[in-house]
């Protein structure tokens, strides 16, 4: 088996109420990757990809610079890609909104070592 390429990533502007996840969903399953997405309290999408390089790759681009047609992007945050053996997914998937916190004061960016931030 090839190598599996994973990576975390959230994106940053309006990209929720705009059909964000469905349309992430849409182009993860064109490109044949797997993982998740899902909106945070915070307003963002956050998510994980896995699958070749390359196509890893392409959608980190469609994150950083597509999106849904009525998307906003701000900027597309991704932890350092990780190697994999195999896939812990068997599809792209919407996952349930994160439950707001009415007692959050400031939002907080996700747990991701590493992180690389590409701006627009």
């Amino acid at each position: 088996m090839a190598t599996v390429y994973s990576c975390e990533f959230e994106v940053f502007g309006k990209v929720q109420g705009v059909y964000f996840r469905r349309h992430a969903e849409i182009k993860a399953k064109t490109l044949g990757l797997r993982g998740w997405c899902m909106n945070t309290a915070d307003g963002t999408v956050k998510g994980y990809i896995e699958g070749p390089r390359n196509e890893v790759n392409l959608m980190k681009d469609w994150l950083r610079t597509t999106g849904s047609p009525t998307s906003n992007i701000l900027r597309a945050e991704f932890s350092e890609d990780q190697e994999k053996r195999e896939y812990g997914f068997k599809n792209f998937h919407i996952r349930p909104d994160a439950p707001k916190d009415k007692n959050r004061k400031s939002p907080t960016s996700m747990n991701i070592s590493r992180k690389v931030e590409h701006k627009m």
